[in-house]
């Protein structure tokens, strides 16, 4: 039997002001993907070009991550027409 061990998620201040704006619907979709990644690797991410970091894609929305050691650091979320700004 295997076993997944998840890596820990830590969001930024100003993350966690954009996820706390997002409606609770979104939030549970990117909250599903979100663990999805950081248990098995397994998920719509790109490296972004010209910046640290990557992002992980929902639909619509973007989350800009990055990892720290076995952390992955949520950096910003939203709506890709306002996330790559």
């Amino acid at each position: 039997m295997r076993y997944s061990v998840m890596k820990p998620i830590v969001f930024t201040a100003s993350s966690t002001r954009q996820w706390a704006k997002l409606s609770p619907e979104v939030r549970r979709r990117i909250d599903r993907r979100l663990t999805e990644f950081a248990t098995s690797g397994h998920g719509d991410v790109k490296r972004l070009k010209g910046r640290d970091g990557m992002r992980l894609r929902v639909g619509d929305w973007r989350v800009i991550f990055f990892e720290d050691g076995e952390t992955m650091v949520i950096a910003a979320v939203g709506h890709r027409r306002d996330i790559y700004e």
